[in-house]
C-alpha cells in the first residue's frame, strides 16, 4: 500500500496512518521458512477461520497484493521460494498471466486502484497520488486519495459532478443488476465526501456512489501508536490477591509467585480510559524460577474468566517462546478498537523484559457500511494492528534501546498477523456472499516489507545512521536477513490467494471455481536519497505562500496558489504563467552530482515533469483548470516524478547527511528502502497479472497489459457493458465457460 491505516478522519487519520503503516519471518532464514509454513497451516491467532459455502462461489474474485512485482514473482516461484501448485503458482498452471502490467502514472497505491476499479488512467479519474490537493480547497488542505472523489467533482459550489470522468466498476455492474462485494478495496468505503478546510462542507461525492452490497472498508487509526517497554526484576511485585484469585479461576497455573508490574501505560480510545498492567507465570513444572509467559490485562477490569464473543478478546496472554503477539481487545470503546502485546524478550528471572504494544486500531462504522462491519466485528473481530515501520526505525516511543533482531521480529510478526486478519475478513465477506458477482479483496503484503527491507542497492546505507555503512561497507548479513524479510511478504500474500483459492474450490483438473484474478496496483524500486522538495523551492527563492509542493513517494504535485480557484488564492494570473515556467525550470536544475550515488556523471533528479496546460487567452474561465493525458483536475499545476534511486519520504531527524555532502538541505541518507511512484513504464514498477478460473482460456503468457485494462474484463466476463468513461479494453481471456 504504498505507506500504511488508510481512508479514514479522512486526512489526518490517513497522513498518520499511511505513514505509520508505509512500509505495508523471523530472524533467522530456517525459521522465516518455518513460521510461514506453520502460519498458513495453522495459525488464526485464536480467531477460527470462518468455513465457506461449497453448493456456490463468486463469478469473480479479484484480489491486489499491493506492490507485487512480477519479477519477483516469477523468480520466487523459480526458485521454490512460492510454491508452483498454491496461489499465484496454480494461477499461473491453470491460466494466464501478463509479462508486464503498466500500471498508472505515478505509480502509487491510491491512484492505481482507482485505475484498477474505474479502468480510467489517473489524470482521468482525478486520483493522481496518495495524498494530493483538491483546488476547491484552501491553499495548504491535502486530501487523502484514497478519500478523495473518483471522476472528480465540479469546482462550482463546490458540488457533485453531473458528469463524472471516471466511474466505479461497482457502480455499472450494480446499475445492471450485478451483486458486488468490497473487503477493503480502496474507494469502496461508504463515505460521503467533502472539501477539506472548507466550512460546512457540501458534499462532493455521497456515500452511495462508494458503496457494495457489502462493504467493508479499511481501518483506521484509533488515536494511540505503539509504545515498547523495558522492565526489570525490579519492576516486578507480588501481585494482588485478586489477580492470583483471577488467574487460578481462569485455569491458569504458574510454577513460581505470579508476580505483577504496572506498565505505566495509560491512555484513552473511544472514550473509555485503560490502564495497562502485566503478570508473570512461570508455567512449566521444573522445580525452577522460569518465567515464560506474561498476561496483559487493564487494571479496571482485571483477569474475567470465561469465554469471550468477538470482538472481544480478554487479557492477552503471550507466552515468549511462541514469537507471537495476542491480541487485546479495548473493552468498552465506542469504536471498538483492539490493540495487541508481543514479547522478544523474557528473561526467566524477569531481569530483561521487552514488550510491543501496537497501535490501536478500528474500523470505521459510516452508516452506509455499518451493517457489514458489524458483521466483521463479530465474526472476524477488531482490525487488526498491521507492519508498522515506526517500531523497526525506532521512532514510536520505548524502542530506542531494543535490539535489531527483535524489532524485525515483531515487524514480522505483525505482517503474519494481518495478512492473516485481512485474508479471514475476505473469507467471511465470501462466506456471507458466495453467490456474488464480484468480489473486490485487498491485501496489504508485500508492500510494506519491500518499502522496509528492501535493501538491494549498493548505495543504500545498510546502517541508516550511518551514511558510510554502503558499497563495501554494507552489512551483508543484514542484506541477507533483509532479502528473507521480503521473500516472506510475498509468502504471506501468496498463501493469502490460496486460502481464498481453497475457499471456493476447484474443479478435478484444479481450476478454481471461482473466476480469480490477481493484481497489484504497481512494483518496488530500491532508493538511496531522500530529497526535501519544499527546502529546494525555497531555496529556489519561490515563496511557499504562493508556490507549495505536496509529494507521496517520488512524486510531487506543485501547486500554485491561482486568485479565483482556491478560496484563499493570491497570485493572479500573469504571474501564475510566470511561476508555472520558473517551477518548471527549478525542477529541470536539479542535479545530483555526488559521485557515491551516481553511476556515470551528473544527473537530473527529475525524470518527468507536466505543466497543467494553459488556454491562450489568459481571460479563459477555464484558465487553471487545463487537463491533459497526465494532469487531472486536481493534479498540480506542475506534476513531476523523480529517477529511481530518490524519494521524497524517509527524511530523518535530525537529518543525515549523505556520504560527500556539504549541505543536507535537500539530499539526505533515509530509513527505509524500497519506494514507488515512479515512471509506470520502468520495468520494476510493473504491477502482476494472474487469472484462471471457469471461464478463462487456458493459454499462458498474454504479453504486456494495462491495469485499465482489468475493469473492462471483469465487465466482459460478467457480459456487463463497461462505462463510457473506461480507457482500457477488456482482455482476450474469455473462454466458453459453464455459467
Amino acid at each position: 500500500m504504498s505507506k500504511y491505516l488508510k481512508f479514514y478522519g479522512i486526512n489526518q487519520t490517513w497522513q498518520w496512518l499511511r505513514q505509520t503503516f508505509r512500509h505495508k519471518l523471523f530472524l533467522r532464514l530456517s525459521a522465516v521458512v518455518l513460521v510461514t509454513f506453520f502460519v498458513s497451516l495453522t495459525v488464526d491467532y485464536s480467531m477460527a477461520t470462518q468455513p465457506v459455502a461449497t453448493t456456490s462461489s463468486p463469478k469473480v474474485i479479484l484480489i491486489s497484493l499491493d506492490g507485487a512485482t512480477p519479477d519477483f514473482v516469477e523468480q520466487y516461484l523459480k526458485d521454490g521460494v512460492l510454491n508452483r501448485r498454491q496461489g499465484l503458482g496454480l494461477l499461473k498452471r491453470q491460466g494466464v498471466y501478463a509479462e508486464r502490467n503498466i500500471t498508472c502514472s505515478a505509480s502509487l497505491t491510491a491512484a492505481c486502484h482507482v485505475a484498477i476499479g474505474t479502468g480510467s488512467t489517473a489524470a482521468r479519474n482525478d486520483i493522481n497520488s496518495n495524498t494530493f490537493h483538491l483546488v476547491a480547497s484552501p491553499f495548504t488542505s491535502n486530501i487523502s486519495g484514497f478519500g478523495a472523489p473518483i471522476g472528480g467533482y465540479s469546482t462550482i459550489g463546490p458540488s457533485a459532478s453531473v458528469q463524472p470522468t471516471a466511474e466505479p466498476i461497482w457502480v455499472g455492474l450494480q446499475r445492471n443488476g450485478k451483486q458486488v462485494v468490497a473487503a477493503t478495496f480502496p474507494g469502496a468505503d461508504g463515505v460521503d465526501v467533502r472539501v477539506p478546510g472548507l466550512t460546512n462542507s457540501p458534499i462532493i461525492q455521497p456515500a452511495s456512489t462508494r458503496t457494495v452490497s457489502y462493504t467493508v472498508p479499511f481501518g483506521a487509526f484509533a488515536g494511540v501508536g505503539a509504545r515498547g517497554f523495558n522492565l526489570t526484576t525490579a519492576d516486578f511485585s507480588s501481585a494482588s490477591s485478586q489477580i492470583v484469585t483471577q488467574l487460578n479461576n481462569a485455569g491458569r497455573i504458574s510454577y513460581s509467585p505470579i508476580l505483577q508490574a504496572s506498565l505505566n501505560d495509560q491512555f484513552t480510545v473511544g472514550g473509555v480510559n485503560y490502564d495497562i498492567q502485566v503478570a508473570a507465570l512461570d508455567t512449566t513444572d521444573d522445580r525452577r524460577t522460569n518465567y515464560d509467559t506474561l498476561v496483559f490485562f487493564d487494571a479496571q477490569i482485571g483477569i474475567p474468566t470465561g469465554t469471550f464473543s468477538l470482538p472481544a478478546t480478554g487479557p492477552a496472554y503471550v507466552k515468549a517462546s511462541d514469537r507471537q503477539s495476542s491480541l487485546f481487545y479495548l473493552e468498552g470503546s465506542s469504536n471498538q478498537a483492539g490493540t495487541a502485546f508481543y514479547v522478544s524478550n523474557l528473561a526467566p528471572d524477569l531481569s530483561t523484559v521487552r514488550i510491543a504494544r501496537y497501535s490501536a486500531n478500528a474500523i470505521p462504522r459510516n452508516p452506509a457500511v455499518q451493517t457489514s462491519v458489524d458483521d466483521i466485528l463479530t465474526h472476524v473481530g477488531f482490525w487488526s494492528p498491521q507492519a508498522d515501520f515506526r517500531i523497526p526505525e525506532r521512532l514510536s516511543p520505548g524502542f530506542t534501546t531494543f535490539p535489531d533482531s527483535e524489532l524485525e521480529a515483531i515487524y514480522e510478526d505483525q505482517v503474519q498477523l494481518f495478512v492473516d486478519y485481512q485474508t479471514r475478513l475476505a473469507l467471511r465477506a465470501i462466506n456471507q456472499n458466495p453467490n456474488a458477482d464480484l468480489v473486490m479483496v485487498y491485501i496489504e503484503q508485500p508492500d510494506g516489507s519491500e518499502h522496509q527491507f528492501l535493501l538491494t542497492d549498493s548505495r543504500q546505507p545498510s546502517d541508516p545512521t550511518n551514511p558510510l555503512s554502503i558499497g563495501a561497507r554494507q552489512d551483508k548479513a543484514k542484506v541477507a536477513r533483509y532479502r528473507t524479510y521480503v521473500q516472506a511478504g510475498y509468502q504471506a500474500a501468496n498463501n493469502a490467494v490460496q486460502r481464498i483459492i481453497d475457499a471456493v474450490g476447484t474443479n478435478r483438473q484444479g481450476t478454481p471455481n471461482s473466476n480469480i484474478l490477481v493484481v497489484s496496483d504497481h512494483g518496488f524500486a530500491p532508493f538511496h536519497t531522500a530529497v526535501n522538495l519544499n527546502n529546494y523551492l525555497r531555496n529556489r527563492g519561490f515563496d511557499l505562500t504562493k508556490v507549495r509542493a505536496v509529494t507521496s513517494g517520488p512524486a510531487a504535485n506543485i501547486y500554485i496558489n491561482l486568485q479565483g480557484r482556491e478560496p484563499n488564492g493570491v497570485v493572479s494570473r500573469a504571474e501564475y504563467i510566470t511561476l508555472q515556467r520558473q517551477i518548471i525550470t527549478a525542477l529541470r536544475e536539479l542535479v545530483d552530482n555526488n559521485p557515491n550515488y551516481l553511476r556515470g556523471r551528473q544527473s537530473a533528479v527529475f525524470d518527468l515533469i507536466y505543466p497543467r496546460p494553459l488556454p491562450s487567452d489568459v481571460n479563459d474561465p477555464k484558465f487553471g483548470l487545463g487537463t491533459s493525458e497526465f494532469v487531472g483536475q486536481d493534479t498540480g499545476d506542475v506534476f513531476a516524478i523523480m529517477r529511481e534511486g530518490y524519494n521524497f519520504d524517509g527524511i530523518q531527524s535530525p537529518i543525515i547527511t549523505r556520504l560527500g555532502d556539504s549541505d543536507n538541505s535537500v539530499f539526505s541518507v533515509p530509513n527505509f528502502y524500497g519506494a514507488h511512484g515512479y515512471d509506470p513504464t520502468i520495468p520494476s514498477l510493473s504491477a502482476i497479472f494472474y487469472a484462471a478460473g471457469p471461464d478463462i482460456q487456458r493459454r499462458g503468457n498474454i504479453g504486456r497489459i494495462r491495469n485499465i485494462d482489468i475493469a473492462p474484463t471483469i465487465n466482459s466476463l460478467l457480459n456487463v457493458p463497461s462505462a463510457p468513461t473506461v480507457q482500457g479494453r477488456a482482455l482476450n481471456i474469455k473462454g466458453r465457460g459453464d455459467r
